[in-house]
């Protein structure tokens, strides 16, 4: 009887161990919105979008996305693969705009359910 209780207390610990929330960031590139995205910012990111890549701070990131969503309205965003570790995830996005489609991705760490940014490529 231990022995069953300790193996279903370890498997409900696995099973409740759950990924951080991506939604607020899907919802941004879909809405070509990057102002909402500042406290999903960490406190370096790695940008990378077609007409610059550099390292640089939350503010810096948001302004970069925001001028590239003036230049390429968004009109769909699709998660194509995500996967979480224990603290960090990524996943890889397809971005539809009025220019074109890109491919997007994302890295992330995990701040309880929060999902805080450090790298955003868009290609």
């Amino acid at each position: 009887m231990k022995r069953f209780l300790l193996i279903f207390a370890l498997l409900f610990s696995f099973l409740s161990i759950h990924a951080a929330d991506i939604t607020k960031i899907s919802n941004a590139f879909k809405a070509g919105n990057a102002s909402t995205l500042t406290a999903a910012m960490d406190t370096e990111i790695d940008m990378a979008i077609p007409s610059s890549s550099k390292k640089c701070n939350g503010n810096d990131a948001i302004t970069m996305l925001n001028t590239f969503f003036r230049t390429n309205k968004p009109s769909a965003f699709t998660i194509l693969h995500h996967a979480d570790k224990k603290e960090s995830g990524f996943f890889v996005a397809k971005l539809a705009t009025s220019t074109g489609e890109f491919r997007v991705n994302i890295t992330y760490r995990s701040d309880g359910d929060n999902a805080i940014i450090q790298s955003i490529r868009i290609e």
